[in-house]
């Protein structure tokens, strides 16, 4: 990469060096719908995953891959709440999940594999913003970190085989936010100095694009 093609960036007491956002062209934009998107897509056949799946954008991706002809699973944490959620919208089932809870990260996983399916499409789109300071798990992680990455991360893990076989595409739901903060390696939960819920968040983002761009190398193997 030339250096010309870097930008150096200051944030709190650490810099360092990112390159500037390019648009892809993909032809789509902020006032695109998920009609637009899928126009022409057919889905039929095919099984998507999709954290989240029942509130705000997770919801509109369930029902548009359900337009398509696609098989949704829906793992909530709010298991009631999302079944009424997607009530009415065919092809869709739901699970018990809860991003921040490994455990229950692992006992979905479980049951998936257990059903023997391949899946296409990974949409880890769930997440918490800018929450007030909380601690998940028995290692009292950042619930932002734990839940908007290490969730995903431990769910495509342990679904790696069917994701695998599928040769699916997984998605990783960022935004803008993601310019808030880098990765803090130093202390990723905060377990030093105060404790900024923005910053906290930016991080999670951070995680969320990292975790899409490096899983791209491993991933083309498998397709």
């Amino acid at each position: 990469m030339r250096e010309s093609a870097l930008q150096v960036v200051a944030s709190g007491d650490m810099t360092y060096t990112t390159t500037p956002q390019q648009r892809i062209g993909s032809g789509f934009g902020a006032r695109s719908t998920t009609d637009d998107v899928l126009h022409g897509t057919d889905l039929s056949g095919k099984l998507a995953v999709v954290t989240g799946g029942y509130v705000g954008l997770g919801l509109e991706t369930t029902r548009a891959f359900a337009r398509a002809g696609a098989h949704v699973v829906v793992p909530a944490r709010r298991r009631e709440v999302a079944e009424m959620a997607v009530g009415g919208i065919g092809g869709v089932e739901v699970d018990d999940m809860d991003l921040a809870d490994l455990e229950s990260v692992r006992d979905f996983a479980d049951r998936f594999l257990a059903s023997g399916r391949d899946i296409d499409i990974v949409v880890n789109n769930a997440g918490i913003m800018a929450c007030p300071e909380t601690r998940v798990g028995p290692a009292d992680w950042e619930a932002q970190f734990a839940t908007n990455h290490l969730g995903h991360f431990a769910l495509v893990n342990r679904l790696w085989a069917p994701i695998a076989r599928g040769g699916a595409r997984v998605v990783s739901v960022s935004s803008r936010g993601h310019h808030l903060s880098e990765i803090r390696w130093d202390d990723p939960h905060f377990r030093r100095g105060p404790y900024d819920k923005w910053a906290a968040y930016g991080q999670a983002k951070t995680a969320n694009v990292l975790f899409a761009v490096h899983l791209d190398a491993p991933g083309r193997e498998s397709g």
